[in-house]
C-alpha cells in the first residue's frame, strides 16, 4: 500500500501536479506511515510564518514589481547607455547590467526577460550584433542577478539554510561581479569583432538621464548603505524599499496609476510571493522528515565511501546542482535540496556562506541549461522563436557562465572576502 501511494504521488508529479500538492501529499503519507502525527504540517506553516526575515519577501517583490510595470525600465536603460554606450559593445554592457539589476530586485527571471526583452532585443540589432548573439545575451541576462541584494533567492537561502542574510547579500557580491565582468568581456569583444558602431560620450546626455532617473538613481544606495551602516535591518530596509518605490512610482513619476494599475501589481507580484510560502511550508515538512528518517546521514556515508576529497565533493555538487537548476525553480530547489547538502557540504569542509554562492550561482546557470531551463522557454514565448534556436544562442554564454562557476567554487576567498 506504501509503495502504491509514493508511484501514485509520483505520477502526479510527472503530470504536472503542482509542486506544493505533490509535497504536502508526500509528507502527509509520510508522517502517517511514520506515526507522526499531521499537525506537524501545521506546526511547520507556523514556524516559517513567525520567521521576522519572512516579511522580506513580500516587500522586495512589491517593490521589484512596481519598477517593472513601472517606466523605470526605460529610464535606467537610457542612463546606463549614457554611461556605457560609447564602449564597443556598450550596448550589451547595459543590457547585462539593467537585467541584473531587475532580477535582483524582482527575484524573478521571467520578469525580467518579458519587462526587458521588448527594449533591449532592438538596440542591439540596431548597434548591429547579430540575432544568435542577442537572443543568447537576453536569455542569459534574465538570470544574472541572482546574487545581488536584495535577491530574494538569497533571503529565502538564509531563512532555509538558517544562515545571515546580511552576510550573504555581501558574499555574493563579488562572485555576481565577476559574473558580469566575463559576459562584459565577451562582449566586448564581440562588438569589436562586429565592429558595431557606438555613441559618442555625452555629457549633456548623461546629465539629462541623471536626472530623468534621479528617484531610482538613490534607491540601492538607500537599501544596501542603510543595512551595511548598520542604520536598519534587511526586514527593515524591505519596509523603506516598497514605501520609496511606491512614493516614487505613484506619486513623483505618477507611471502608476492607484485605482487602475496598483492593484494589479499587487495581484500578481502576492501570487508569486504566495507560491514560493506555500512551497515553503509544504517542502520543509518533507525536509524534516527526511532528516528524521536520517537521510542526509546516509546519503554522506555513501558519498564518503566514493568521494574521499574536498575537490572531487565539489565537482560532484556542481553537476548535481546543474541538473537541480535545470529541472526544478529556484526557490522549489533552496527549499528541498538546501537542507539535505548543507551537512554533507560541513563534513566535507565547506563553509556554509560559500556554499551559498555555490549553490546560487549553479542555480542561476540552471535556468539557461538545455534542455528544460526555464529561461529559454520564456525567451523563446517571448521573442516567438523557437527553443531549439534559443538552445544554439545561449551555448557560449552557458560556456562562459560554467567557467565562472569553476573559478567561484575553487577560489572561496572570492566568497569569503569581507569575513
Amino acid at each position: 500500500m506504501e509503495a502504491f501511494l509514493y508511484i501514485f504521488i509520483l505520477g502526479l508529479a510527472i503530470l504536472g501536479t503542482p509542486i506544493f500538492v505533490v509535497m504536502i501529499l508526500f509528507s502527509a503519507v509520510a508522517f502517517s506511515f511514520a506515526d507522526i502525527e499531521l499537525s506537524a504540517l501545521a506546526i511547520e506553516v507556523y514556524k516559517i510564518a513567525s520567521a521576522p526575515t519572512l516579511l522580506t519577501i513580500p516587500l522586495f517583490t512589491f517593490a521589484g514589481y512596481m519598477m517593472a510595470e513601472a517606466k523605470s525600465p526605460q529610464r535606467l536603460l537610457r542612463l546606463a547607455q549614457a554611461s556605457f554606450g560609447w564602449l564597443p559593445g556598450g550596448v550589451a554592457i547595459v543590457s547585462l547590467i539593467i537585467c541584473a539589476f531587475f532580477t535582483a530586485f524582482t527575484g524573478a527571471s521571467g520578469v525580467t526577460i518579458i519587462a526587458l526583452g521588448g527594449l533591449l532585443y532592438p538596440m542591439l540589432l540596431k548597434e548591429k550584433y547579430s540575432e544568435k548573439f542577442s537572443l543568447g545575451l537576453i536569455t542569459t541576462s534574465g538570470s544574472l542577478g541572482l546574487l545581488f541584494p536584495p535577491s530574494l533567492p538569497i533571503i529565502l537561502y538564509g531563512i532555509v539554510a538558517k544562515v545571515n542574510i546580511d552576510d550573504l547579500f555581501l558574499a555574493g557580491l563579488v562572485p555576481g561581479m565577476i559574473l558580469i565582468l566575463i559576459l562584459s568581456m565577451y562582449s566586448l569583444y564581440k562588438g569589436d569583432r562586429n565592429f558595431t558602431r557606438t555613441q559618442k560620450f555625452s555629457v549633456n546626455e548623461l546629465k539629462s538621464s541623471f536626472f530623468a532617473a534621479r528617484y531610482e538613481v538613490p534607491l540601492p544606495f538607500i537599501v544596501l548603505g542603510g543595512i551595511y551602516g548598520g542604520f536598519m535591518t534587511p526586514t527593515e530596509a524591505s519596509a523603506i524599499c516598497a514605501f520609496y518605490v511606491f512614493i516614487m512610482e505613484c506619486f513623483l513619476y505618477k507611471d502608476i496609476s492607484l485605482s487602475k494599475d496598483l492593484p494589479r501589481v499587487m495581484k500578481e507580484s502576492m501570487s508569486l510571493v504566495g507560491a514560493i510560502i506555500l512551497i515553503l511550508c509544504c517542502a520543509l515538512a518533507v525536509t524534516n522528515y527526511l532528516v528524521d528518517e536520517e537521510v542526509p546521514v546516509r546519503i554522506l556515508e555513501l558519498m564518503k565511501s566514493l568521494i574521499d576529497d574536498k575537490f572531487t565533493f565539489l565537482l560532484c555538487l556542481n553537476i548535481f546542482l546543474l541538473v537541480v537548476g535545470a529541472m526544478m525553480d529556484i526557490f522549489s530547489a533552496i527549499i528541498v535540496v538546501v537542507p539535505l547538502i548543507l551537512p554533507i557540504a560541513t563534513e566535507f569542509g565547506v563553509d556554509p556562506i560559500h556554499l551559498a554562492i555555490i549553490f546560487l550561482t549553479n542555480l542561476e546557470i540552471g535556468y539557461i541549461t538545455p534542455p528544460v531551463g526555464i529561461n529559454l522557454f520564456i525567451s523563446s514565448f517571448r521573442f516567438n522563436k523557437s527553443v531549439t534556436q534559443i538552445y544554439k544562442d545561449v551555448v557560449p554564454f552557458l560556456l562562459l557562465l560554467l567557467g565562472a562557476l569553476i573559478i567561484i567554487t575553487y577560489i572561496p576567498w572570492l566568497s569569503l572576502l569581507w569575513f
